[in-house]
């Protein structure tokens, strides 16, 4: 059970947190067949919903055979575009319905997705708990000595994964110190513990990073290793790896190197509740409590490093597009995008890296672009994507 929160302290993110406001036999079916998996069984015990996952290979179709509207698409492209975008890909029923590139970039253009990062390691927890490796109730220092007998030994893997771990932050640890340290992971574990867990949330990177250690001990696999093996591999996701620091811990709260498409695989494999061509990749379950329902009742629009579009406190000064990069103690009452689905959620990196699925529609959609910290307009953002479901959608 979550324990109440006694002090909000909000803690805006810094110039090199999110921007707010992917084949083998196992990837799917025959070549350019989309497989059909099952989704969860609903609350009212109906029969679960199919999933269309992508085969080995993409089929492409034209909007209308998906219920797209291809004029609006268009336009959702050209804003893309002039966005300061990579590449856009909508899909729909496993299939793309839309796939553009700008500056160079092609399908098997790798590039850096920041953020996004931290929904993949959301997942890695997710099927280490599956595992019976670690309960998210259990202490991180189980897996981080260091923190034993100190008040760090309260901090669960749930708070790591919700961001309330109450560990040190500030913008100068988390966008500077960190990223300069050669050791990252050892850097993050040896920050003091700043306030009781539960207390205050913080979109805190080096809190994330500690994430690194927890895997590797309860798992006893180099989290690189260990995602290619349970979720690149199955996925079919060829042009994607984790990243490591200087001393080779994989980075776990940034660093992921993918593909437009494969951020649309990862994006597959949430919409299916976990299920790949009939392989359990994630239970149901884990991805009900990730991204079901918020975390924390300090930010409603975050569940276990995965944005959400639930109505209530937001955490964070919000724009459309972006993040404001000061520290601001102020929170407001409202949403991500009020005109999207409140069942939309997100993984959003640096620069607004978005992979946005929305199980009402069935639809994913991936926008990768410039990494700029403070995005300047024109902008491609989280609205904008909504779009796809709120605009160009015409069919069920």
């Amino acid at each position: 059970m979550r324990r109440p929160p006694r002090l909000v302290l909000v803690l805006a993110a810094a110039p090199f947190a999110a921007a707010l406001v992917a084949g083998c036999t196992q990837g799917g079916g025959a070549s350019g067949t989309p497989a059909t998996t099952s989704g969860p069984v609903t609350a009212s015990g109906a029969a679960p919903t199919a999933v269309a996952v992508p085969g080995d290979s993409w089929e492409t179709v034209d909007p209308r055979a998906v219920g797209l509207d291809p004029v609006k698409l268009e336009d959702i492209a050209h804003a893309a575009e002039q966005g300061k975008s990579n590449c856009l890909l909508v899909s729909r029923n496993g299939r793309i319905a839309g796939e553009w590139y700008f500056k160079g970039f092609t399908p098997t253009t790798p590039q850096p997705v920041f953020s996004i990062t931290k929904s993949l390691t959301s997942t890695l927890v997710g099927i280490a708990q599956d595992d019976g490796d670690l309960r998210l109730d259990d202490s991180a220092g189980t897996w981080v000595p260091q923190w034993k007998g100190t008040p760090a030994q309260a901090v669960t893997v749930r708070d790591l994964v919700s961001n309330d771990s109450g560990r040190q932050w500030s913008t100068t640890i988390d966008y500077q110190e960190l990223i300069a340290a050669p050791d990252q992971t050892a850097f993050a574990v040896a920050l003091p513990q700043e306030r009781p867990p539960g207390e205050v949330w913080a979109y805190n990177n080096s809190a994330i990073q500690t994430l690194e250690q927890v895997l590797s001990g309860a798992t006893g696999q180099e989290v690189s290793d260990y995602a290619r093996e349970r979720v690149f591999e199955p996925l079919g996701m060829a042009g994607s790896r984790m990243t490591t620091d200087r001393a080779g811990n994989t980075l776990t709260f940034m660093g992921l190197q993918t593909t437009c498409r494969d951020v649309a695989r990862l994006g597959y494999l949430m919409l299916a509740h976990g299920e790949w061509n009939g392989q359990r990749v994630v239970s149901s379950d884990w991805v009900t409590e990730a991204t079901g329902r918020s975390s924390t009742e300090m930010n409603a629009a975050y569940g276990y490093l995965w944005w959400l579009n639930r109505e209530g406190v937001l955490a964070q000064p919000l724009a459309a597009s972006d993040i404001s990069a000061a520290a601001d103690p102020t929170t407001r009452h409202g949403q991500l995008v009020p005109t999207a689905p409140a069942d939309m959620y997100w993984a959003i990196g640096l620069g607004n890296q978005i992979l946005q699925i929305d199980p009402g529609s069935g639809t994913v959609v991936v926008r990768l672009g410039s990494g700029e910290a403070r995005p300047q307009p024109p902008t491609f953002g989280v609205a904008d994507a909504s779009r796809v479901v709120t605009e160009a959608l015409v069919a069920n």
